[in-house]
C-alpha cells in the first residue's frame, strides 16, 4: 500500500477502502461502507463513476450488514458521481444487491433505486434503468423478480407506449409467477401500479391478474390482494366496482383463512369509503355483520374496532335505521364475548355509537352495554369505557349519565376485593377530567376520601400517587379547599399508617401545589408529627422534609425544619437518626 500511495498520492483513500473492505473484522467493513461518500468526494466524480463503482459491483460478496449499509449508502449516492446526468451508473451495483439472499438488503436496494429513478432523464430511464428492470424481472432467481416488482410502477409514467406495454407484460408474468414470493411481491405493489397505468389498460389486462391473485392458491397473496383491491376501488366508477371488484371482494369476506378476513375487517373502512354509499348500503352492510360474528376472534376484534367509523360513513338518510338493525345486534352478542380482546377493541368504539343513534337509543339500547362493559373483569374493558364517557355526556348529558353509570362506578369503587377497588383508583383522574370538577366533589370526593383510608395498603398508595393528577386537572384553589382539610385531618387519626399516608399525600401534594401552599398550610402539619409516638412515623417525617425542602424557602427551612431534624437527630430510635441526618444534608444543601 506505501507503494501505491508513493506512486500515485490520489490513489490512496480508494487503497485504504480496498484493504478495509478486505479486512477480516466485519465492523472495520462495515465502518469503511459508511465511510463511502467521503472516499467519493476525495476521488472525485469521474472516478467514483469508473473505479469506485466497478469495484463496488465486483465485490458484493459479504456479509448482510455489510450490503445493508451499501446499498442505503448508494441511493444518496447522486451528487458523487457528477449529479443526475451520471445517476445511471449506480444502477448496476445496486441491481447486483437487489439480487441477494437476504430480504433486508433487497428492500433496501429496492429503495434506494426508487429514490434513484426521478433522478434520470427519460431518455436515460428508457435506455438504462428500464432494461436494468427487464433484467431483474426475467432473472433466474426469485429474488430478482421479487424486487422488479417494486421497480416497474417508478418508471411507468415517464416511458413511451412501447415500452409502457413491455412493462405490463413483465408485471403480468410476475403476477402468474410459479414462486408464491413473487406473486406476494406483484400483490403488495398492485395497489400502486394501478395508479400509473391507464384506466382502460387496467380494466383490460391489470383486473384479470388481481381476480387472479385474489383467489390464489396462497392466503398471503390473497391478503395483499385486498389492500390492492381498496386502491383499485378508488379510481373505478360505481358500475365498474360493481362489475369488476364486486366479486372479489364478496368472496375475500368469506375466505376460508382466516388470515385474509382479518385484513378484510382492518381495511373495511377503507374499502366503504372507496365504494360509495350505494354499494354500501346494498352489499357491505350485511358483509359488515358477519365479520363480527366471524369464528375467529382475531377477525371480530378487528371488525369490532371499526364499528364506529363504519357507522359514522353510513348514508345520512338511513344510519340511524341501519344502525339499529344491522349493527346493533352484533354488537350486543359482543358485548359479552369470551375472547377480552374483542371486547377491549369493541369497548374502544362503543361510545363513539351515541352521537350517531341519538339519546333515546343511547338511553334505551346502549347505556345497558355500557354498564356491562363497566363491570367486565377485564381492565381494559373498563378502562375504554371510561376512557370514552364524554362522547356520551354530549349526548345525554351528565346528570342521566351518573344517574345510570355513577352507581356502578361506586359499586366497583366499595367492592370486597381489593384489585377490584384498585383499578378504579388507577382510572379516577381520568373519570374527573371527563365528568369535571362540580360532579367529582359532588359524587366522588368522599368517595376518594375513603380509599386513603383503606386497611390495604396498595389502595391508599394508588390514591396517594393520583392525588397529583387530580390537582393537575382541578388546580391549586380546588386542592385548598376540598382535599387538603380531607389529608391534614387524618394527622389525627389514632391509626398510624393513616397518620402515615398524611405524609404521604403531602409529599406528592407539595410537588403539585408549589411553596406557598406547602409552607403555609401543610408544613405545619408535618412538623406537628415529628413528636408522634411512633417511630415509623417520625423517621417518615424527616423523609417528608427531605423531599419538600426544594419547595420551602430559606426562611422557613432555617428557623422551622432545620430544629425540627436537628431534634429528630436526638432521637432513641436508629431509623428516625438516621433519616434525619439523610435530610439535614439535603436541608443544608438547599438552604
Amino acid at each position: 500500500m506505501t507503494d501505491v500511495a508513493g506512486s500515485d498520492e490520489s490513489l490512496f483513500p480508494i487503497a485504504v477502502l480496498i484493504d478495509e473492505l478486505r479486512h477480516e473484522d466485519v465492523q472495520l467493513r462495515l465502518n469503511s461502507i459508511k465511510k463511502l461518500s467521503t472516499i467519493a468526494l476525495a476521488l472525485g466524480a469521474e472516478r467514483t463513476r469508473t473505479e469506485l463503482m466497478s469495484f463496488l459491483t465486483e465485490t458484493i460478496y459479504d456479509e448482510d450488514e455489510v450490503l445493508l449499509a451499501l446499498a442505503e449508502q448508494l441511493g444518496q449516492f447522486t451528487p458523487l458521481v457528477g449529479g443526475p446526468e451520471f445517476v445511471h451508473c449506480l444502477l448496476k451495483p445496486l441491481e447486483s444487491l437487489a439480487t441477494v439472499e437476504e430480504t433486508v438488503v433487497r428492500d433496501k436496494a429496492v429503495e434506494s433505486l426508487r429514490l434513484l429513478a426521478p433522478e434520470h432523464s427519460t431518455a436515460d430511464l428508457e435506455q438504462y434503468f428500464f432494461q436494468m428492470v427487464k433484467r431483474l424481472s426475467q432473472g433466474d432467481w426469485f429474488t430478482s423478480r421479487t424486487s422488479a416488482c417494486g421497480l416497474i410502477s417508478v418508471c411507468y409514467q415517464r416511458v413511451n407506449n412501447s415500452i409502457k406495454m413491455e412493462l405490463r407484460s413483465l408485471f403480468r408474468n410476475l403476477c402468474s409467477d410459479d414462486t408464491p414470493m413473487v406473486r406476494r411481491a406483484a400483490a403488495a405493489k398492485f395497489g400502486e401500479f394501478v395508479k400509473v397505468v391507464e384506466i382502460d389498460h387496467v380494466k383490460n389486462e391489470l383486473i384479470p391478474l388481481f381476480n387472479n391473485l385474489a383467489g390464489d392458491e396462497q392466503d398471503s397473496v390473497r391478503l395483499l390482494a385486498v389492500e390492492a383491491c381498496v386502491v383499485i376501488a378508488s379510481l373505478f366508477r360505481h358500475e365498474d366496482i360493481e362489475r369488476y371488484l364486486m366479486p372479489s371482494i364478496k368472496h375475500a369476506i368469506d375466505d376460508k383463512s382466516w388470515r385474509v378476513r382479518y385484513v378484510v375487517a382492518d381495511k373495511f373502512v377503507e374499502l366503504q369509503q372507496a365504494v360509495g354509499p350505494e354499494i354500501t348500503k346494498n352489499e357491505l352492510v350485511g358483509a359488515f355483520g358477519s365479520l363480527l360474528k366471524d369464528s375467529e376472534a382475531e377477525v371480530r376484534a378487528a371488525a369490532a374496532g371499526k364499528i364506529k367509523d363504519f357507522c359514522h360513513n353510513l348514508p345520512a338518510e338511513s344510519r340511524e335505521q341501519t344502525i339499529m338493525t344491522h349493527v346493533l345486534p352484533y354488537v350486543k352478542d359482543l358485548v359479552n364475548d369470551s375472547n377480552q380482546h374483542v371486547k377491549s377493541a369493541l369497548a374502544s368504539v362503543i361510545m363513539g355509537l351515541s352521537p350517531v343513534v341519538g339519546k333515546e337509543n343511547t338511553i334505551e339500547h346502549l347505556l345497558p352495554l355500557f354498564l356491562t362493559q363497566l363491570k367486565d373483569e377485564c381492565p381494559d374493558v373498563r378502562l375504554n369505557i371510561i376512557s370514552n364517557l364524554d362522547c356520551v355526556n354530549e349526548v345525554i348529558g351528565v346528570k342521566t349519565l351518573s344517574q345510570s353509570l355513577l352507581p356502578a362506578i361506586v359499586e366497583l369503587a366499595e367492592d370486597s376485593k381489593w384489585r377490584v377497588r384498585l383499578a378504579i383508583i388507577e382510572y379516577m383522574p381520568l373519570l374527573a377530567g371527563q365528568l369535571g370538577v362540580e360532579f367529582f366533589d359532588e359524587k366522588l370526593n368522599n368517595l376518594y376520601a375513603n380509599w386513603l383510608l383503606d386497611h390495604v395498603y396498595a389502595i391508599r398508595e394508588a390514591a396517594t400517587n393520583n392525588l397529583k393528577k387530580l390537582v393537575e386537572k382541578f388546580g391549586h384553589e380546588w386542592a385548598q379547599n376540598t382535599i387538603i382539610p380531607k389529608v391534614l385531618n387524618m394527622a389525627r387519626d389514632q391509626n398510624y399508617l393513616i397518620r402515615m399516608t398524611c405524609l404521604f399525600c403531602i409529599n406528592v401534594l407539595a410537588q403539585s401545589c408549589g411553596p406557598e401552599l406547602t409552607q403555609k398550610v401543610m408544613l405545619p402539619t408535618v412538623l406537628g408529627l415529628a413528636s408522634d409516638p411512633v417511630a415509623n412515623v417520625r423517621f417518615n417525617v424527616a423523609k417528608t422534609l427531605q423531599k419538600i425542602c426544594p419547595v420551602v424557602g430559606s426562611g422557613a427551612l432555617q428557623n422551622q425544619v432545620k430544629p425540627c431534624l436537628e431534634k429528630l437527630n436526638q432521637d432513641s430510635d436508629a431509623d428516625v437518626k438516621f433519616f434525619s441526618i439523610e435530610a439535614l444534608e439535603k436541608v443544608i444543601q438547599a438552604m
